[in-house]
Parts: C-alpha cells; sequence; structure tokens
C-alpha cells in the first residue's frame, strides 16, 4: 500500500538571528592635557606676560598671576586641551624667542605638554 503523506503539525525552525550590536552614535571625548609652562632665571616677568598676552590671549591681569604663579611655584598649567591644540601652543611658546632685556637669554622659555588628572 503507498505511503500517504501527512501534513506535518511541527512548527518550522527558523534561524536564529544575531542582534548587532549597535555602534555608539556618541562620539568619544579625547583625553584632555595640560600645557604646562617651568619656570627658569632667563625670562623677564614681563617677557612671560607679553608672550602668554600674545599666545593664549590672557589679559595682562591674568598673565601676571600665571607669571608670578610659575615664578613661585616652578611650574603653572596655562591651558587644559585636545593633545593636539596642547602640542601647537608647547611649540608656539618654544618658538617665540629669547628674552631681549636680558643678554644672556639663549632662548625661549620651557613648556612641556601632560595628560589631565581626571
Amino acid at each position: 500500500m503507498p505511503e500517504t503523506s501527512k501534513p506535518s503539525t511541527a512548527t518550522p525552525v527558523r534561524p536564529r538571528r544575531r542582534r548587532r550590536r549597535k555602534a555608539s552614535t556618541r562620539p568619544r571625548k579625547l583625553p584632555p592635557y595640560n600645557v604646562v609652562l617651568l619656570d627658569d632665571d632667563e625670562h623677564t616677568y614681563s617677557y612671560v606676560i607679553e608672550m602668554l598676552v600674545a599666545l593664549f590671549g590672557f589679559d595682562r591681569t591674568k598673565a601676571f598671576l600665571k607669571a608670578r604663579e610659575v615664578d613661585t611655584q616652578g611650574r603653572v598649567i596655562l591651558l587644559t586641551t585636545s593633545k593636539e591644540h596642547a602640542e601647537l601652543k608647547r611649540d608656539q611658546i618654544h618658538a617665540y624667542g629669547r628674552d631681549t632685556r636680558i643678554a644672556s637669554c639663549r632662548g625661549s622659555m620651557t613648556a612641556l605638554i601632560e595628560p589631565a588628572s581626571a
């Protein structure tokens, strides 16, 4: 006797789809860096104030306070920004030139960049 096909009562199995994780649409923030000016004995307050006004746009009062801080503390944070911008500002300090008010001055002030603490 020929076999008759019976309708299947089983539910068809669908392949399981893997959920894709959505890529984060929020941009990640770049870590901040400090531009740090280091003290030396080869530059006058006038030079430091002039440089800070020219390179950072500080008013003369803020520039004087930063100059005093670098003189008394040995270092001062001038700006906290992205790494690329911090590198630019550091390089501008290094390229600013010697203090013509002091004959023995050999060049620009020293600055460095460092990761800002969270």
